[in-house]
């Protein structure tokens, strides 16, 4: 069985093309964000590296080798993925923090949760069926699942592993060919999954793994002829390019494409435990998080309780330095974000708020080393604020109060974004009033990511279209055909 060892780093910064590490010449560097240094170089893939790569996805289809398995030799597979990716955990995590900056306990929380991925659906390979028909004596009719095809992933850095196994794993599962573009600020572990399936068993093909530039390679594959459909999770700019390049190769798109979700605290909350929700909802991968909880509307009777005790958490947090250090395993450490741009955005909303009137309880600054931004509170967050409508993706919350449950409902509601959103409250009917209200694609009551892979996930408005994890991500992957016989005798 193939090993990552992590002294050798023998494939990391390399793509894989049909099976094979490769690079064309071209590099980038890829430096630890937490401290400047270069972690390591990683080749960028050409044109005719992808045009290579999709020639040996399109053999493989036509070979039908992946399809004409029985699904249970296939989930086998999948899940023998999942295996590799748990065996050869703690490389991993040290490598993903080193090149993310994000803590060592959280990089391991990223792995685990991309092996359970290829667990889950590995698992529903041979449950996935199609059904007949009833047409009368004189008919049968059946419908079976088909995959689309060469399946393009476009993978955002903010969680590298987790992101593509989300969308790896149900592909394979259903017999498609997939050709991941990995993101460019931290492509070197994802040669994992290259490695992960040849330890299956899964043949050349099956997994590519291509590093470049959104704008370049990203837009290339996108508009590509040969590819017959498109996972892509980022930015609203850029989830339009790809739909719109999609759309003109009439192949079906999955977008994920960010969010401004609201927590509704309610009166009657349970103020630890809304802490300990808000720790993890905004400052778990320093915000870095699409469906992170970016906004806490609170009954004003208890505004200034609960703003005292956000204020704490946020202060008693301390900054990752060593990001890839297996002893940095407290949950009390926020890592860095991803890069010095990506702070300073943030920083700039941060600042026109105040300018507007807001204020700046907790944080808000930053360090001369690394792209680190403080545990970031900010008090009277108003609807005109782009701080309320847009969404920063980093650890700053904007807390705003609310008079009633209908304001609650408008201001939750209020943005262009519909990913999650969320109610703390004792009372059973009063988190279903909101539940019933709320215009999200996923309403968590009293835990903030509650759920898991099982549990599909999704937006409304400009938080994109399509359903990823849970049963239903693996109609994504595959059409549906009808074949209606007559009997003739």
């Amino acid at each position: 069985m193939l090993s990552f060892d992590p002294a050798s780093r023998e494939y990391v910064g390399l793509n894989c093309i049909d099976g094979q590490f490769v690079s064309s010449g071209q590099t980038l560097s890829v430096d630890n964000p937490a401290s400047g240094k270069q972690v390591a170089e990683q080749a960028l893939a050409s044109h005719a590296d992808a045009d290579r790569a999709i020639a040996a996805a399109r053999r493989l289809i036509d070979s039908r080798e992946l399809i004409a398995m029985r699904p249970v030799e296939r989930g086998r597979m999948v899940r023998k993925m999942g295996d590799f990716l748990l065996e050869n955990r703690k490389p991993i995590a040290e490598l993903l923090a080193q090149e993310s900056g994000k803590p060592y306990w959280e990089a391991s929380i990223e792995v685990e949760g991309a092996a359970r991925y290829f667990e889950y659906y590995g698992s529903q390979a041979d449950t996935f069926e199609g059904r007949s028909i009833p047409l009368g004596d004189s008919y049968y009719d059946l419908t079976e699942y088909e995959p689309r095809g060469i399946s393009l992933q476009i993978i955002p850095w903010n969680f590298p592993l987790e992101m593509a196994a989300r969308s790896l794993a149900p592909a394979l599962t259903t017999g498609n060919a997939c050709i991941v573009k990995t993101p460019e600020l931290d492509p070197l572990s994802s040669c994992i999954f290259a490695l992960a399936a040849g330890a299956a068993g899964l043949p050349a093909g099956a997994v590519q793994i291509l590093c470049g530039h959104g704008h370049d390679l990203g837009a290339y594959l996108a508009g590509h002829r040969g590819i017959d459909q498109i996972v892509f999770t980022g930015s609203v700019p850029t989830g339009r390019a790809v739909a719109t390049q999609a759309a003109r190769n009439l192949v079906p798109a999955v977008l994920e494409l960010g969010g401004k979700s609201a927590a509704i605290v309610c009166k009657d909350v349970d103020i630890e435990l809304l802490v300990e929700n808000v720790r993890w909802g905004i400052f778990f991968n320093a915000g870095q998080v699409c469906s992170a909880m970016a906004r806490l509307l609170v009954d004003r009777t208890i505004y200034s309780d609960v703003l005292e005790a956000v204020n704490a958490l946020a202060q008693g947090l301390q900054l990752s330095h060593s990001p890839s250090s297996p002893s940095e395993t407290s949950t009390t450490r926020m890592g860095s974000m991803i890069n010095t741009a990506q702070r300073d955005r943030a920083l700039g909303m941060v600042q026109a708020a105040t300018e507007a009137g807001a204020r700046l309880t907790t944080g808000g600054t930053f360090q001369s080393q690394g792209a680190f931004l403080t545990p970031t509170v900010i008090d009277g967050v108003t609807p005109g604020m782009d701080l309320f409508q847009q969404e920063v993706f980093g650890p700053v919350l904007a807390v705003t109060p609310f008079d009633s449950p209908e304001t609650a409902i408008r201001y939750a509601n209020g943005t262009d974004y519909g990913l999650v959103s969320g109610v703390f409250t004792q009372q059973l009917d009063q988190a279903l009033w909101f539940s019933k209200r709320l215009r999200s694609g996923q309403v968590f009551i009293n835990e903030w990511f509650a759920g898991g892979v099982e549990t599909p996930f999704g937006g409304y408005g400009q938080s994109g279209y399509g359903r990823e994890k849970g049963r239903e991500a693996l109609l994504n992957y595959v059409q549906t055909k009808n074949i209606a016989f007559r009997i003739t005798q």
